[in-house]
Order: C-alpha cells, then structure tokens, then sequence
C-alpha cells in the first residue's frame, strides 16, 4: 500500500481501466493514484511472479527518471538503481577492447541500470493491492450506448470503462480500436541466452564480461553479454537476417547442447573469449525476431481509447522502448490530473505529443540498430560513444 498523500478525489473521474501490467501500465496507475485518480490494470499474467521479467533497463534523466520522481518512488528507485551497471565495453569480433567505460562508485546516478523485475515490484508495491487484477487476459471491447467501453476477458467476465488504455505491448489487443498498423519485421532476428551465477560458475569470463554491459560487435553480427543485479547474465546474439530465419536456420532450440554447438558455429572466426560466453549458457535458449510498428504511426482520436508504449510505437530495443512508456504514462496521468472532467481534451493532447516524441524515438532506435548491427557496426559504434 502507498504511504505517498493523495489528493482528494473529483467527483468527475471516470472509470479507468488499464490492459497490461507491465512498466508502463503500472507507471500509469500509480501517477494516477497519487492524483487521487483510481484505475484496474487488468493483466492476463497469472501472477506477478508468473514469468521473468527480462533484462536490465537504464533509466533516462527526462523520461524513465523523471516518471519515477512524478510517482513519488525516487527514493524507491535509487535503492535498487546499480549505478555500476552503467560500465560498458566495446569490443570488435577479435576480441580487441574499442571502448571500456568504469563508472566510479561516487558517481553520479545518470542513467542506473535496474533489474526489470525489481522496477516493476517497487511500481506494484506503491499501489493498492486490488489495482492489479491477475489472470485477467483481455479479448476485445464493445462500446457503450451511453460512452465507454465493455472488456470482454477470456474467463468469460467482462467490466465497464469509461477510458480503455491499451499498455499491452507488441501485439496490443486495444490497438485494433484505433489502427489496423501491425508490427513488421525488422530485418534483425536475436537469440536469447543466459549464464546463472556467473560469478561461482565461471569467474573468468565474470570478470571478461564486468559490472554492465559487453558488446562484440562482427560484420552484421552482435554477441552482447549484461550482468543483471543477481549475478545473471543475460546473452544476446544478434544477426541481420531474413524474417523467416530463426524458422529455417535448422538451430534445434529446444536440444541445448545441440544449440550451443550450432550457435558456436555462427561465430566462427570470433575470439575464442567470446565464443566461450555462448558455450557457457545454461539450457534456455529464446528466439526473438525483432518487430516494429511504422515510424509515425498516429490514428484519429477515438472517445475513451487510448495507448501508450510498445502498443503504440513499437521500436528496436536499443534502450529507448521502455523510457518512452514511462514517459507516455507519466504525461497522460498528468494531462488526465489536469482536468478529469475533460478526458477528449486530455486524450487529444497527450496523443499529439505522444505521437511526436514517439516517432523521435523509434527513429532514433532504427538508426541505432542500423549502425549497430552492419558491416562495419564496431567502429561505427565507436564513433558514436566518441561523439
């Protein structure tokens, strides 16, 4: 439960129902709670605890940041920001250092990495504890005669809205309410892997690998290591390859030795240092294509609908996605704070400004992926990090 003072409540606040608990939902819901403004995030997750939560984010000062300073949870944050994550080394596809960025123990927090899962416990810990309806998959939405929306779950229950925000990423069910746009492939397909208590199991490449972030760049190719806060490392290939490759490559994901072994081999060539990071993951291995909405993407404003994050401008995941649905959340709980008892004006300038600042963003992250996973993607990110 929130301790945070909330202010007192219009009579004029309508019924808010938020799909996805993820961190833009929940970011929305607690801005709203402490406005004074209730909201139900409905999340089709059994549980908080259903399924890992991914990687580590770092936190933007004027977007992820600043949303966790608008909910009240700076102190919260901090305490489970690792500001060491900020290290980073550069390396090419010979195992040659580029770049390697120490972050002192006094420095600064300007953009702490924090376990995903630890961020979205702190958001779901400052919230009444029936904010969050689990096992609440949604299906679709029905208008109201009278205004709103009817969610249709697939329990068979249903509930009534007045504003429906669709927080449910990649492939929203609410984004059909708005635009028919669907996610299209990248021309970039990533495998994820991980290697469990790095520190005991292989101190060696513990210590290759750091505090943060490992980036082995080769000509179209990228072998990424990040060491999340419980001595985890997550393992990221990347390929520039066609959309139908991780169907066609013949890699047996579900056999892991075998897996290992044919992974190993895409990386032929490459310093046995880092092939080695992919010979150490454990049994779990995760296809993940890399999908985009279209840069730009707007709709007509629709009464009572809105979205906000990946639902809304799904972008390659070079570390902007999620600060961008901090942030979206942050300004529609403040425009909706604002005037609760003038939602059309509200939806209609968050969206505008929405609409903007998401397509800087997902055009920003194209570029990034596009320098980053190219011929010549080592020394191209070398003259980013030197600009």
């Amino acid at each position: 439960m929130s301790s945070t003072p909330r202010t007192s409540r219009s009579p004029h606040t309508p019924r808010i129902a938020i799909i996805g608990a993820g961190i833009g939902g929940l970011t929305l819901a607690r801005t709203l709670h402490v406005h004074g403004i209730d909201a139900v995030v409905h999340e089709g997750e059994a549980s908080r605890a259903a399924r890992t939560q991914g990687g580590m984010l770092d936190l933007h000062p004027e977007s992820g940041q600043r949303a966790m300073r608008e909910a009240g949870l700076t102190d919260r944050f901090h305490a489970i920001a690792r500001r060491e994550g900020q290290d980073l080394r550069l390396l090419d596809h010979t195992g040659t250092v580029l770049l390697r960025q120490d972050t002192p123990d006094d420095a600064p927090l300007d953009r702490p990495e924090v376990d995903r899962a630890d961020l979205r416990n702190v958001l779901l810990d400052s919230l009444p504890e029936e904010t969050a309806v689990w096992g609440h998959a949604f299906r679709y939405a029905t208008a109201l005669p009278e205004g709103g929306h009817r969610l249709h779950f697939a329990d068979g229950t249903s509930a009534d809205c007045d504003l429906l925000i669709g927080a449910d990423g990649a492939h929203s069910r609410v984004r059909p309410l708005l635009s028919d746009a669907e996610p299209r492939h990248a021309g970039v397909n990533a495998i994820e892997g991980g290697i469990p208590d790095i520190d005991r199991t292989h101190p060696d490449l513990a210590a290759m690998v750091g505090r943060g972030n490992y980036w082995a760049i080769g000509p179209n190719q990228v072998l990424a290591a990040q060491r999340n806060g419980n001595g985890h490392v997550r393992i990221y290939l990347s390929f520039r390859t066609p959309e139908n490759w991780l169907t066609t490559c013949g890699i047996p994901f579900a056999e892991p030795a075998r897996a290992r072994a044919a992974l190993t081999e895409l990386f032929a060539g490459w310093a046995p240092q880092l092939t080695a990071l992919i010979q150490a993951c454990d049994d779990t291995f995760v296809p993940r294509p890399v999908t985009v909405l279209p840069i730009g993407l707007t709709w007509p404003g629709l009464p009572g609908v809105t979205l906000l994050g990946d639902a809304a401008h799904l972008m390659p995941p070079t570390g902007l996605g999620a600060n961008m649905a901090m942030l979206d959340a942050t300004e529609l709980a403040l425009a909706l704070a604002a005037d609760p008892g003038d939602m059309a004006a509200a939806l209609s300038g968050y969206e505008a400004a929405m609409f903007a600042r998401g397509a800087a963003a997902a055009q920003e992250s194209a570029h990034i992926m596009d320098v980053l996973i190219s011929p010549t993607g080592a020394q191209d990110m070398l003259k980013v990090f030197q600009q």
